[in-house]
């Protein structure tokens, strides 16, 4: 199994800062899992979240990253790459903002830094995993260049399998 060198775990964009999970994100971050509507996330339950996602990062060397507008310097999302349902040497990137951060161009605009930090450690393929529902985040991944691999169904439906080759 190839080794591959920690991502970096602070990028920017022109008006993005994504950086390491800091305990004071648990609320906002609390908020955005909340607002998928399924359940409600306790801070105490995204304080334990954020605690896994930083193990995980130590363990792994890629990173989830919360997102934070440089001007406004508000907590909008998250973006990175992780596990998920491919591999660490083919890592998957995901992403998620509130829903008053759609539409703006700030996934798109993140996941473009975060596919650089990956192409930064050598990797050559990414994976990216979405629900058939989500059109605005195929959207995202097609601007991206990620191509549909294939689809699968589990217990919650069907799931769109994109890939983008990196080198």
């Amino acid at each position: 199994m190839p080794t591959y060198p920690t991502m970096p775990y602070h990028l920017e964009t022109e008006r993005l800062i994504l950086r390491p999970w800091v305990e004071s994100d648990a609320p906002a971050f609390s908020e955005l899992l909340s607002e998928r509507g399924e359940e409600n996330y306790t801070v105490e339950r995204a304080r334990k979240g954020i605690a896994g996602l930083l193990a995980g990062t130590e363990n792994t060397g890629i990173a989830l990253l919360p997102i934070q507008r440089r001007d406004e310097g508000d907590f909008i999302g998250y973006c990175g790459l992780i596990i998920g349902r491919s591999t660490l040497e083919e890592p998957e990137i995901a992403y998620e903002l509130f829903r008053h951060a759609h539409n703006r161009g700030y996934a798109t605009e993140a996941a473009g830094a975060v596919i650089a930090a990956a192409v930064a450690t050598g990797r050559q393929r990414l994976w990216s995993t979405v629900r058939t529902w989500n059109a605005p985040s195929l959207r995202v991944l097609e601007k991206l260049d990620f191509a549909r691999d294939r689809v699968s169904v589990d217990e919650d439906g069907e799931i769109v399998w994109l890939t983008r080759a990196l080198s």
